[in-house]
């Protein structure tokens, strides 16, 4: 009773109100240096990887990069039928056309964005004349600049009422894909918020009790953006840790709240007035507070291990999960204690008014016993094997699925079509199928060599010419030092067919070998979003092993260092592992095939988003020891009171199982909120999540864990023997908070 957690707790009770002063300050001035230092954004390096990256790097360094470019495609007002993609079967007018596309040249050149602005090109049926306009500066910051040219093509379209003037391009597409992700997101706060609340109103029964853990989360939050700004100038911040904090800190915000205010409550009930608020919060801060400070410690760790992908995004997302959940548990420790004081003190002073006009005060239910949860806790009470094998076995007929997993880069192919300019973005591959996929092949080699790399180019070109995988595009570049050189080569076939990969395997592994090969001293890579959407998974195949190792090992120690116990350690390990592999598998289920697509408001891509497996399983593993550390805490705590190993384990369950479900529906609501959102890997990660966290809390720790614990009986606390030492720790217990 005197750790760390205690005298926290214990100096917060003491000093409710500079606790929450000081709690404020702190967010507070999170958010001002935030705001003052500003967010250090990910750069076009940072992205980079695999031999796409290599040859991106090459030609950065040549100033060969290939620019950012927008298309603005010219055309007739659509007056009657479409064709298939939305492209007008109306003849382009030649005078208005030319007008058009005369003004939208001059007005694009003004602009300080632009590099250079192609003639028009006219599409095979001639229908339609597109605009080619590259942007200065690297590629993500096209993101910012793209605003000018999308106003600049707007104004004509206003001055050309009787043609359809519309952009697109990376930059555009990126632009309104961000916009779509803000809508979405304000759009999950206003479902997961509300639900929350009415959640803890069931919970509690207060309207003021079931704003405190929402109340704490929000404010983590707000601390949490503020430092991850700051966090961003040591790992760059790849546009997702604002999404993060908002999923995780909400959920492990409630979670952490609700896990300590529901051990104060029961605490209360069960003492009847014997005990005052400050003893009640060291008790709890003693019990659930160290479960949350251990829980939160899992869930860094656990994340942690992400930076090991060497991945801007993943690092970005660790940072975030990292951050909010650090200042979840601060909060737990210092503001919550704090609250808890004043709200009990509170709540003593009206049952003593009550007293005295000799009116009854209301009783608190402990909670946590009730007929609900004996009875759901009966099988594995009395069939421990039985209920752990069917339990297991179901767990392991949705980890089936997973043999058919299919792992891809989402590409820009697979954003909404409710972005405007996806639609045209459509309309363009229709009419310029010639123009879909560009592959840039990059050289470097001596300077000497320079005439050598030329021609070997120029015959790489031809034998692409004479695959019918390409077209006959070819346009070769070489640097002003003479040390790089480029090819461009064209596919007309969407960036996500098998088409489209097969001549990235052409390109790679037969026709460069075959002639820039054989230059003496060069070196060669392929870039493009082909290759890009083909590194990322591999690289991230590559680091797969180290990661989960990594993950598994901080599992185990985390879990040991908690319990003591090395049959603890490994059985988290493997319950975590299935529970994952289950909520993946189902996953798989769901979004490889067509039949949700109407439930859950999806285009099926036929395979799964390549970053969302490996965020499974790091953040479910740290999610999971909540309620592994808050149930077997619990049973421990039975334990060395000196229960029966049997009766501990039923008894510890059935006392936690009520928090935990809240915990659960409270973590599912937050989770499936990110279902409603338009791009595709957010809604998988918010899908999977949620199914993994029902999984854990109703199957594994409410089934399977007491089964498993039942059947080991003692051995499960190996190396430890905490019936030796029940009667000294209950002792000590006692005395300290008395």
């Amino acid at each position: 009773m005197n750790s760390l957690t205690v005298r926290m707790a214990r100096w917060s009770a003491g000093h409710p109100w500079r606790a929450l002063v000081g709690w404020l300050l702190f967010m507070a001035l999170c958010l001002g240096v935030g705001s003052a230092v500003g967010t250090d954004s990910a750069k076009t390096a940072d992205y980079r990887v695999g031999e796409a990256g290599r040859a991106e790097a090459m030609a950065a360094e040549g100033h060969l990069d290939r620019p950012s470019t927008e298309q603005i495609l010219v055309s007739a007002l659509p007056r009657s039928r479409l064709r298939s993609g939305g492209t007008p079967l109306v003849a382009l007018d030649e005078g208005p056309a030319a007008s058009a596309v005369h003004e939208l040249t001059a007005r694009m050149r003004q602009l300080p964005e632009v590099a250079d602005v192609a003639a028009p090109v006219r599409s095979s049926d001639g229908r339609v004349l597109m605009v080619e306009v590259s942007l200065k500066g690297e590629e993500l910051d096209a993101d910012h600049k793209v605003g000018a040219l999308v106003a600049q093509t707007r104004a004509v379209q206003r001055a050309h009422p009787e043609l359809l003037v519309q952009e697109t391009g990376s930059a555009s597409v990126s632009k309104g894909a961000d916009q779509q992700r803000d809508d979405d997101l304000a759009l999950s706060e206003k479902i997961s918020l509300p639900v929350t609340l009415v959640t803890l109103l069931i919970v509690f029964g207060s309207l003021t009790m079931a704003a405190v853990p929402l109340l704490l989360a929000l404010s983590s939050i707000a601390a949490a953006i503020g430092l991850a700004m700051v966090a961003s100038h040591l790992t760059p911040d790849a546009g997702v840790g604002k999404n993060v904090i908002l999923m995780i800190g909400l959920a492990v915000g409630v979670d952490y709240t609700l896990f300590y205010l529901k051990r104060e409550r029961e605490e209360r009930a069960r003492c009847g007035g014997r005990l005052g608020t400050e003893a009640l919060v060291e008790l709890a801060a003693a019990t659930s507070g160290r479960a949350v400070v251990v829980s939160g410690l899992a869930v860094v760790a656990s994340t942690a291990t992400l930076y090991l992908a060497s991945d801007v995004i993943f690092s970005s997302l660790a940072t975030g999960t990292v951050v909010v959940v650090l200042v979840a548990v601060a909060s737990s420790l210092t503001a919550l204690p704090a609250l808890l004081t004043v709200l009990g003190r509170r709540a003593e002073r009206r049952a003593r008014r009550k007293a005295e006009h000799g009116r009854p005060s209301r009783r608190l239910r402990s909670g946590g016993d009730g007929r609900f949860w004996s009875a759901l806790l009966r099988p594995a009470a009395r069939h421990p094997l039985a209920t752990l094998c069917c339990s297991t076995l179901a767990l392991l007929a949705l980890v089936l699925p997973l043999t058919g997993l299919k792992i891809t880069e989402m590409s820009r192919d697979t954003h909404s079509r409710a972005i405007p300019a996806m639609r045209v973005y459509d309309r363009l591959n229709a009419e310029f199928p010639e123009r879909r996929v560009t592959h840039q092949v990059v050289v470097q080699a001596p300077a000497a060599r320079s005439a050598q790399v030329t021609g070997e180019l120029r015959s790489l070109a031809r034998r692409a010419a004479a695959d019918p995988l390409f077209t006959d595009y070819a346009r070769v570049r070489t640097a002003a030092d003479h040390r790089s050189s480029t090819l461009e080569l064209r596919v007309p076939y969407l960036g996500d067919s098998p088409q489209a990969r097969d001549s990235l395997e052409h390109l790679r592994h037969d026709y460069l070998p075959a002639t820039v090969g054989k230059v003496a001293g060069a070196r060669y890579a392929v870039s493009g979003d082909v290759a890009r959407y083909t590194d990322y998974p591999a690289h991230q195949d590559g680091k797969l092993p180290l990661v989960m190792g990594a993950l598994l090992l901080v599992t185990f120690l985390m879990t040991l260092y908690a319990f003591r116990s090395v049959v603890l350690g490994l059985l988290g390990v493997v319950l975590n592992l299935l529970s994952a592999a289950a909520s993946l598998g189902l996953l798989v289920l769901v979004f490889q095939h067509t039949w949700a697509e109407g439930l859950l408001h999806f285009h099926s891509t036929g395979s799964i988003g390549s970053r969302v497996p490996l965020f499974l399983f790091v953040i479910l593993f740290g999610l999971s020891m909540d309620y592994q550390v808050f149930v077997v805490s619990r049973i421990r705590e039975a334990v060395l009171a000196g229960t029966p190993a049997r009766q501990a384990v039923v008894e510890g369950v059935r006392r936690s199982a009520s928090v935990v479900t809240s915990a659960a529906v409270i973590m599912t609501t937050v989770f499936v909120s990110f279902v409603f959102l338009h791009l595709i890997e957010m809604k998988q990660i918010g899908f999977v999540l949620a199914a993994a966290v029902l999984l854990d809390a109703f199957v594994v720790r409410v089934l399977i864990l007491p089964s498993a614990l039942l059947l080991l009986g003692e051995r499960a606390w190996w190396p430890l023997r905490p019936a030796r030492t029940a009667t000294t720790a209950t002792n000590s217990a006692l005395v300290d908070v008395g």
